[in-house]
C-alpha cells in the first residue's frame, strides 16, 4: 500500500471531506426541511439549521401522511424488500447447488436458460406478469409484490461461481465422513457462503426497497403503497402547494432502513465482495 505523508495526506483528507459534504448536503437539507414549517421552506432563503417542528412533522407523517400513513408504507416496503432478498437468495443458492454438485440431463442447458433470463427483466415482461398475478388474485397483496421478483439469475450465477471454487478434496472428505447432500449443504456450504449471502442480501434488500414500477402496477389500495410510491404521490402537482415538511420527513424516514442494513452488515458486506473464505 502506498501511503501519502504530509501535504499529500492533508489534500486527500480535504478532497474526502469535500466529497462527503457534496453527497450529504442534499440529505441534510431534506432533514432540515422536515423540521420547518411549509412557509419557512418556500420562503427564500431556506434556513440551513433545523427548526422546532421535528416532532410535529414526523408524527403527522407517520400517523396520517398525505395519501397514506408513512408508517404503513415503510412497513410495506420492509416486507417487500425482505421477501425479495430472502427469496432470491434461497432460490439462487439451491439452484446453484443443484447445477454444481448434481449430474442430471440438460444440467448446463438449465444453467444457461437461467442465465439468459438476465435479458428479460420485469420491465420487459411486465404485461404477461401482471396478467398472471391478476388471474391468481394476488393484486394488492404482499405475495403479488414479492413473488414475480423472487428469482435472480445474477445471484444464481454468483453462487455457482463461488461453489466451483470449493476444493474437490472438501467434497471428498465430506463424502468419506458419511455426509449426505443435505448435510454437506447445511454444515459445509452454507457456513462457507455466509459472507457471499450477506453481500447479496444488502444489494437485494436495497433493490427491493427501491422498486417503483411493479408496486405501482399491482397496488390500487393506499394501504398497500410502498414508500417509494408514496413519495412520488406526495409531490405537488399543478396548482397544489403540497405539504413539503411532511414530504421531507417521509423522504428522511425512507432513507433510514437501507442505511441501517448497510451499517449493520458493513463488515460482512465488504468481506463478501473482496474476500473468499474457504
Amino acid at each position: 500500500m502506498v501511503e501519502k505523508q504530509g501535504l499529500g495526506t492533508i489534500l486527500m483528507h480535504a478532497m474526502l471531506i469535500i466529497g462527503i459534504a457534496i453527497v450529504c448536503f442534499p440529505i441534510y437539507l431534506t432533514f432540515v426541511g422536515s423540521t420547518l414549517t411549509h412557509f419557512e421552506i418556500i420562503r427564500p432563503p431556506m434556513p440551513l439549521v433545523p427548526g422546532p417542528h421535528f416532532l410535529d412533522n414526523y408524527s403527522e407523517a407517520l400517523t396520517s401522511g398525505i395519501t397514506a400513513p408513512v408508517g404503513r408504507m415503510l412497513f410495506n416496503s420492509f416486507v417487500m424488500a425482505m421477501g425479495i432478498a430472502i427469496g432470491k437468495i434461497a432460490i439462487s443458492i439451491l439452484s446453484a447447488y443443484a447445477i454444481v454438485y448434481f449430474r442430471f440431463p440438460f444440467r448446463m442447458f438449465a444453467f444457461w436458460a437461467i442465465f439468459m433470463t438476465l435479458m428479460l427483466p420485469v420491465e420487459v415482461r411486465i404485461v404477461p406478469t401482471y396478467e398472471v398475478v391478476a388471474s391468481l388474485g394476488m393484486l394488492n397483496s404482499y405475495t403479488g409484490l414479492i413473488l414475480p421478483l423472487i428469482a435472480s439469475a445474477t445471484a444464481t450465477f454468483l453462487f455457482r461461481q463461488f461453489f466451483m471454487t470449493v476444493p474437490d478434496e472438501l467434497v471428498e472428505a465430506a463424502r468419506v465422513d458419511g455426509a449426505g447432500p443435505l448435510r454437506f449443504f447445511k454444515d459445509i456450504l452454507l457456513p462457507l457462503s455466509v459472507t457471499n449471502i450477506a453481500a447479496l442480501f444488502v444489494i437485494l434488500f436495497i433493490y427491493g426497497w427501491n422498486q417503483f414500477l411493479w408496486p405501482l402496477l399491482i397496488t390500487t389500495k393506499p394501504e398497500m403503497n410502498t414508500i417509494v410510491m408514496g413519495l412520488k404521490q406526495m409531490m405537488p402537482t399543478a396548482d397544489d402547494y403540497g405539504n413539503w415538511p411532511v414530504t421531507m420527513a417521509a423522504a428522511t424516514l425512507a432513507v433510514l432502513p437501507p442505511v441501517a442494513v448497510v451499517i449493520f452488515m458493513q463488515r460482512l458486506f465488504v468481506k463478501g465482495l473482496v474476500e473468499t473464505e474457504k
